[in-house]
């Protein structure tokens, strides 16, 4: 089932400036891939096909209330259902989505989303989604295929560009059909183009944000890029001015003009805002020149004569496993001596053990010899007195322990 809200807010090839609520049918709109393809699940078991436009947004939402219809109901008759279902979306035969397509599933009890920009290097193949639907209450499953079929926008090129940051958003808040529709008519009434896409909507934590505090209701904030078809307006580049650049250097808040305008129901940081102008980009494509194919003339082939000689590497093998094998055999015989017969452990044990005996023995011969006592240790007169002092030391003291220069009383 289509929606019809993209017929009040989210084709912007049928409004004019004069105004929203305003639509002008014309010829060369009836042609054009709508502003965002939203589709649901139909009620028949069979594959859904999707039509949309390269490089414009593309939002598909898998409804819970479809999938309940595929697992048995609750045992007690009359009880509704409320089954937490999740979904597991991928490429077939691979194991993951496409690069250009993303889902998002809050929580088991919400609707998921898949949603992204379709590249041009997928026109006209087709991209076949597998959707798995899980309950987990009773872990059954039900499987259903989506047929992407991209088509080519090259007729509306648009040349300018411009992402906003929606601060106060999560990303499955902005894809609803209405809030969408009033952030693009917010856009339209300050822009003023003749015609207005969404191109991208990409979550902040895609591009390296954090995750807010559950304090608040703090919300991750999401970047949606949108084109059209005329020059950025005096009110979009208020951001470049030098004194709006210096106050974002200064994490201050930038004076803009429109941004009344959206502060009603969108938080927008204009220092983030980006505005590109393709219509003025040089592009780098370079002709090939092909020549002729031809190479240039490199002689006659002479293939090798069949006349060679096979040539004999025995002798290389040998020499190649000979010298190295006697280079270390005779290593091995060096250190071999060395740590056998050349023991300095055992030779300075011997050596040691010898100098303990000589230093015994001479200990032993200097207490058994006799010598002469010095005169300071004979008997004297007290000069004063007259008495006998007696020698400093006894005759049984050791005289190897005796010093060489007495001290005089």
């Amino acid at each position: 089932m289509l929606l019809s809200w993209w017929w009040e807010l989210g084709d912007p090839c049928a409004w004019t400036g004069k105004g929203r609520g305003t639509r002008k049918m014309s010829p060369a709109t009836t042609g054009t891939f709508l502003l965002t393809v939203y589709t649901l699940f139909s009620k028949v078991h069979s594959d859904r096909n999707v039509y949309p436009s390269a490089g414009v947004l593309f939002v598909h939402v898998l409804e819970r209330e479809y999938f309940k219809g595929e697992f048995p109901p609750y045992p007690k008759p009359g009880e509704v259902s409320n089954d937490p279902i999740t979904f597991n979306t991928n490429l077939m035969g691979y194991p993951d989505r496409p690069g250009w397509l993303r889902y998002i599933q809050r929580t088991p009890f919400s609707d998921g989303v898949l949603y992204g920009s379709p590249t041009a290097e997928n026109v006209g193949k087709p991209t076949i989604i597998e959707i798995t639907a899980y309950n987990r209450r009773t872990f059954e499953t039900a499987r259903h295929n989506l047929i992407i079929n991209i088509m080519s926008a090259e007729e509306f090129p648009l040349p300018y560009q411009a992402e906003f940051f929606i601060k106060n958003m999560n990303v499955e808040e902005i894809l609803a059909s209405e809030v969408l529709g009033d952030f693009l008519g917010a856009v339209k009434n300050v822009w003023q183009p003749e015609r207005l896409n969404a191109i991208n909507i990409t979550s902040a934590l895609d591009r390296g944000g954090r995750v807010p505090l559950p304090i608040n209701d703090m919300k991750e904030g999401v970047y949606v890029m949108v084109g059209a078809d005329v020059a950025f307006s005096s009110c979009l580049r208020e951001v470049e001015n030098p004194q709006n650049q210096l106050r974002c250097s200064q994490e201050m808040e930038p004076v803009i003009t429109c941004d009344k305008k959206f502060r009603t129901q969108f938080y927008i940081d204009w220092c983030k805002i980006s505005l590109v102008d393709k219509s003025k980009q040089v592009s780098t494509y370079q002709e090939v020149v092909r020549g002729e194919g031809i190479l240039p003339d490199g002689g006659e082939y002479k293939p090798p004569s069949e006349s060679l000689k096979s040539r004999d590497y025995y002798t290389d093998f040998l020499i190649t496993l000979a010298v190295p094998s006697a280079v270390a055999m005779v290593l091995f015989l060096v250190l071999a001596y060395i740590m056998c017969c050349r023991r300095e452990g055992v030779i300075q044990l011997v050596h040691h053990s010898s100098i303990q005996k000589s230093t015994k023995e001479l200990r032993d011969m200097s207490k058994n010899r006799e010598i002469a006592w010095p005169l300071s240790t004979l008997p004297v007169f007290h000069p004063v007195t007259g008495e006998i002092i007696p020698p400093l030391h006894t005759d049984n003291y050791d005289s190897t322990n005796m010093p060489l220069m007495q001290t005089q009383q």
